[in-house]
């Protein structure tokens, strides 16, 4: 019974999620307009009422730990859920995104990341991938903000093992910028399918930046091992079990 009624409260918690996703990013377009900055005040308060929401509609918490960044920086997030996508989004005062491409024939996100100045990927052919991903960032320096890319490349459900791919590290050296990694335990509470979203306390580390200068295979190795010992360390206090 206590596991229908959850599921219940997880659907009905979806459903306004995505009623209000299309009225604030219509809403907000004018006040965009006026001032580009207003971009991203429209996705905080999106953000922020998702979380909001999620708190008392179906238990769920959640937290940002660590120095939030608010200069000019790299971040290398896990991604588990659209969940994380949100707490991230929620703090970071300017906030970017490496997105993939097909998300510019999608409305509302494609207006939001034009005005944020994140950066579509087309995920064909890597190496002509990689130069564009290259050149649209360094041209997006020219608007400093916080850069966040997912390492993995797609979401990874809670305990699930995915390699890292070197895009991180390719950044990092051509623009000269500092990689901060990001942990999150989002996924054992809002799976990567599915509509049960489960209780409990999501959180997003921030964890210490690492600076420019060393070699890109050294940076990969720091990120993961970050990312993943920051991950597993929140998943364990979330409750998840985690093989050795």
């Amino acid at each position: 019974m206590r596991h229908a009624i959850q599921w219940i409260r997880s659907l009905l918690f979806i459903i306004q999620m995505y009623i209000m996703l299309p009225i604030v990013g219509f809403v907000g377009v004018p006040l965009v307009w006026i001032k580009r900055d207003n971009a991203f005040k429209v996705i905080h308060f999106y953000c922020n009422w998702v979380r909001w929401t999620a708190s008392w509609m179906i238990g769920l918490k959640s937290e940002i730990r660590g120095d939030v960044p608010t200069g000019e920086v790299l971040i290398a997030a896990k991604h588990q859920s659209f969940f994380d996508i949100l707490l991230i989004a929620s703090v970071l005062p300017r906030l970017k995104f490496i997105y993939k491409s097909q998300l510019k024939w999608a409305p509302i996100i494609n207006i939001y990341a034009v005005y944020t100045n994140s950066v579509p990927v087309n995920r064909g052919k890597k190496g002509a991938a990689m130069k564009q991903m290259v050149s649209a960032v360094k041209d997006g320096q020219k608007e400093p903000g916080q850069l966040v890319i997912f390492p993995q490349g797609t979401r990874v459900a809670a305990g699930a093992k995915k390699p890292y791919k070197v895009g991180i590290g390719v950044l990092y050296d051509e623009t000269g910028l500092p990689v901060v990694p990001a942990s999150t335990n989002v996924g054992v509470f809002w799976k990567r399918h599915g509509i049960m979203r489960h209780p409990g306390l999501a959180v997003v580390e921030f964890h210490d930046p690492i600076e420019p200068g060393l070699e890109v295979d050294t940076c990969m190795a720091e990120v993961e091992d970050a990312v993943e010992t920051g991950s597993n360390a929140l998943m364990e206090e979330a409750g998840l079990r985690l093989e050795s």
